[in-house]
């Protein structure tokens, strides 16, 4: 979500004259855009507003802005610590910043601001079509920072996606913190099938992704358009955040582990080949050895394509901040975040082994270390070796190499790819 938030903001800067430099010593304007999901992300925020100091003590007149999930709708405790810092945006909340720029450069802005769409996007790309979430989980702060559930109109979403295509966009991941209660604050309430079912007819758009999930809200359409949809990725993105009921009904999580993998066994009978990741949080406030063992036990039976494993953080704010106290010491938090990262390890070994010898197709995304890269359907991170340019293609490879993170593969035959270009 700031990734995209940050390419918005880039493009209406850019709208205005303005143009991204690779140092902050070398800005007019600086902007930090912050995650405040768990402490360490807050913290580092803090430390970055403490280094850029200097560079505004040097040019007072250079623009500091501060955006993003530490920024909430009262700001006034943010401006005493942060004096250097000119302007406070929340969440998609672009205009204090625009305002002030337009001013330095004596223009309206919203005159000359069309398409928040990036201008120059790369083959992938991001689009946000809901912001912010109505559920109030007890170890959430974003509820508090990004505001109530706000859906995009399915017309706005198409025509910036059709946008992003004719600028060579290749992949869309819509976006949005429970992404799959898309549309349930519209007037006719369509959802995120009716979304998809509409992207899915744009032209030279190849695939679509889908992120961040709940499982209160996977419906059954939803599941029936990763299954049915040519161009929609057959990879789902399901939080469980916790294995035990108890720990569950205490986040505020409003279902059991049983349905959890009633839904997981559901998906996977209707879709074939998806793939599935979810996130973990250990150590939540009186999280005890039985409770973490029944997450360690859901991961062993989920055996889930990845796991983001994190260990509990209370966010001043929230509500598990309030009332309960975090007890669980933090190397035992460590302890439990390495057991349960070795687990999926092992799990991860024997599913990406399995692939070695298979045929797989990607859309490459770029080079890195020398070596195109890409990602499958199922969204298995893949490299491979080549002279040919393929950026933006889609081509199909052999695997050849596994490891848990990413796959090794070669091109199936890279002659026939190169006459069919006419290379």
């Amino acid at each position: 979500m700031n990734k995209a938030d940050s390419q918005r903001l880039g493009t209406a800067l850019e709208q205005l004259g303005l143009h991204a430099v690779d140092k902050a010593a070398d800005a007019d304007v600086i902007v930090l855009n912050s995650c405040v999901v768990r402490q360490s992300a807050e913290d580092k925020v803090v430390s970055h507003v403490g280094a850029i100091q200097p560079l505004k003590k040097q040019r007072p007149g250079r623009i500091l802005a501060l955006m993003g999930c530490m920024v909430g709708p009262k700001h006034d405790d943010l401006a005493r610590r942060f004096p250097q810092v000119d302007v406070f945006m929340r969440p998609q909340e672009y205009a204090p910043l625009l305002d002030l720029v337009g001013q330095s450069l004596g223009v309206d802005w919203e005159g000359c601001i069309g398409s928040l769409a990036p201008t120059e996007p790369d083959v992938t790309c991001y689009v946000p079509i809901i912001h912010g979430c109505d559920l109030m989980c007890t170890f959430c702060i974003i509820p508090y920072r990004r505001g109530r559930q706000v859906s995009r109109p399915i017309e706005e979403v198409v025509h910036e996606v059709e946008l992003l295509a004719t600028r060579g966009v290749k992949e869309v991941t819509v976006l949005g913190q429970t992404v799959d209660a898309y549309g349930n604050d519209l007037p006719d309430r369509p959802d995120l099938a009716d979304l998809m079912t509409r992207l899915n007819d744009i032209p030279g758009l190849h695939r679509i992704r889908f992120l961040t999930s709940h499982p209160s809200f996977m419906s059954d359409r939803i599941i029936e358009a990763v299954a049915n949809l040519p161009k929609v990725c057959e990879h789902i993105n399901l939080p469980v955040q916790a294995g035990d009921d108890e720990i569950l009904s205490r986040m505020r999580r409003p279902y059991t582990r049983a349905e959890y993998l009633d839904l997981v066994n559901h998906i996977r009978d209707s879709v074939s080949g998806v793939s599935l990741s979810t996130d973990i949080i250990v150590g939540f406030p009186g999280e005890t050895e039985e409770q973490y063992q029944r997450s360690l036990d859901l991961v062993a039976d989920l055996r889930a394509d990845k796991v983001h494993c994190a260990p509990y953080s209370s966010r001043p704010g929230t509500t598990a901040h309030r009332t309960m106290e975090d007890e669980v010491p933090h190397d035992e938090k460590t302890r439990r975040v390495k057991q349960l990262d070795q687990l999926q390890e092992s799990i991860l070994t024997e599913i990406n082994s399995a692939m070695v010898g298979q045929e797989v197709e990607i859309l490459v995304e770029g080079r890195r270390k020398g070596k195109w890269q890409g990602r499958t359907r199922s969204n298995k991170l893949v490299f491979f070796q080549s002279e040919g340019d393929y950026l933006g293609e889609l081509v199909n490879l052999t695997i050849n190499r596994a490891s848990p993170w990413s796959l090794q593969g070669e091109l199936v035959s890279e002659l026939s790819y190169l006459a069919s270009r006419g290379d």
